[in-house]
């Protein structure tokens, strides 16, 4: 493990295999006696490694990061040697007190004020679906976990027409239904529309129907577009809905001082999460999710077999009730180990870092003449697009970017990302990954000028 954190620059940055070639390397049947385990850790090198795409390495600008660090790969290596289900505070105790100290921790670290309780959840995927089955209960008046919706007039939600697609999903499994998702229409930063939000809460009253939840955004997956949190939270409590904001990625940005205006009236959230997993070196996943009302959300998915139950009673928590998962891993251990190992000061360094990186790249981005940012730089994300002098056709360019995002990627140096922004094709390179220092930088925007200029 410390060999491949060292080298792992050495290798392709996405894999290079094709499909089917890791199965074929494999045995159909599994073998009757044990294997010696040199054996088997060689052909973790020789099978597996090849089939990873490394997102460890400096070169990883795809997605956003999912970051490790040796502390928390220690930590890890700790929970999985404990093998404790965290499901109960009796099944472990200090799992549970640990998970509510380090949620604690993250609320001040990202000055969210007093009043919010944290869980940890696996990804932000399941914090929304939380968000969601919670405002489905509160909107129904706590029936439809016992009852179900039939008969009832269709929930609604909303949500950024730039928001991730872990909303229309969650809808699908809360019950809503995808259709029942209003997709609101963004300005010119790609921030949702308190106008057109409030629009359709009206048109969907009017007709019949029960808007229910809205889920904005704090840097949405494509370009990083922030919604306006207090507009957004004023026309939510005028009209009796639940606000949930997913800060997936930008949450982690919340640590630094100047960058919390974009998060102005977060405090007024029912819900939101940020993912630790993505940006402060805590191993996936680790995904905080924190709530105002706890009552509402242990409500929702509260059950207590006789087999669940302990004489602690109301004395201690039961994280079981605070999602849909029973069985639950040691999540807050890796938290502990990054923190104490890291500091405040020191994860604001390395997130201070990164932005600084992309706004070193904006500027080399904008110094070329034959090509253009796609949308605004969001903290370290950016768009952009290669536009050589007298190529106007969009369908030309896209072809263009598309054949160059594939041979960057195939190179194995660099790994990007493909967008749509506005409808037109875009290469999305998000700069996050630990290890990714200005000369990593600087390297593969060379790369990506001399390809594009090569074709």
């Amino acid at each position: 493990m410390a060999d491949y954190l060292e080298d792992v620059a050495d290798l392709p940055v996405r894999a290079q295999v094709p499909p089917g070639a890791i199965a074929n390397s494999l045995p159909v049947s599994p073998p009757r006696r044990g294997e010696d385990m040199e054996t088997i850790f060689s052909d973790f090198r020789d099978i597996v490694l090849p089939g990873i795409t490394h997102w460890q390495h400096p070169d990883f600008y795809a997605y956003f990061p999912a970051n490790s660090s040796p502390p928390s790969v220690l930590a890890e290596m700790l929970t999985a040697t404990l093998g404790a289900n965290c499901m109960l505070w009796q099944t472990s105790p200090a799992g549970t007190e640990m998970e509510t100290r380090m949620t604690d921790w993250l609320r001040q670290m990202i000055g969210l004020p007093d009043g919010f309780h944290g869980v940890i959840q696996d990804t932000a995927s399941s914090a929304i679906l939380c968000a969601l089955l919670t405002a489905r209960e509160r909107s129904t008046g706590w029936q439809a976990n016992r009852q179900g919706l039939a008969g009832r007039e269709p929930l609604i939600a909303y949500t950024s027409a730039e928001a991730h697609s872990a909303t229309v999903k969650g809808a699908g499994i809360a019950g809503y239904g995808r259709d029942n998702v209003r997709l609101i229409e963004v300005d010119e930063a790609f921030a949702m529309r308190p106008d057109r939000l409030e629009q359709a809460i009206r048109a969907d009253q009017e007709a019949g129907l029960h808007p229910a939840c809205v889920v904005a955004s704090l840097g949405t997956t494509g370009v990083g577009g922030c919604d306006p949190l207090r507009a957004t939270a004023e026309i939510c409590a005028r009209y009796g809905l639940f606000l949930h904001v997913d800060a997936a990625w930008a949450g982690s940005a919340l640590l630094l001082p100047e960058h919390r205006a974009m998060a102005d009236g977060l405090e007024l959230a029912d819900s939101l999460v940020f993912n630790p997993h993505k940006m402060l070196m805590t191993n996936f996943d680790c995904s905080a999710h924190f709530v105002r009302d706890r009552d509402a959300l242990v409500r929702t998915f509260s059950i207590l077999p006789e087999f669940l139950k302990g004489r602690e009673g109301d004395s201690v928590i039961d994280y079981r009730d605070w999602g849909v998962a029973l069985g639950r891993r040691f999540r807050a251990l890796k938290l502990w180990f990054v923190i104490r190992s890291y500091g405040i000061e020191g994860l604001q360094a390395i997130l201070r870092r990164h932005i600084a990186l992309a706004v070193e790249l904006e500027q080399m981005i904008a110094q070329a003449d034959d090509f253009e940012l796609m949308a605004p730089r969001s903290l370290s994300l950016l768009n952009l697009r290669y536009r050589p002098s007298g190529m106007t056709d969009e369908a030309e360019l896209e072809r263009t970017n598309r054949t160059l995002l594939e041979r960057l990627n195939d190179s194995g140096r660099v790994y990007f990302t493909q967008n749509l922004v506005k409808g037109r094709f875009a290469i999305r390179w998000s700069i996050g990954q630990t290890r990714t220092e200005r000369h990593h930088v600087e390297a593969a925007w060379a790369l990506v000028q001399r390809m594009a200029r090569c074709a």
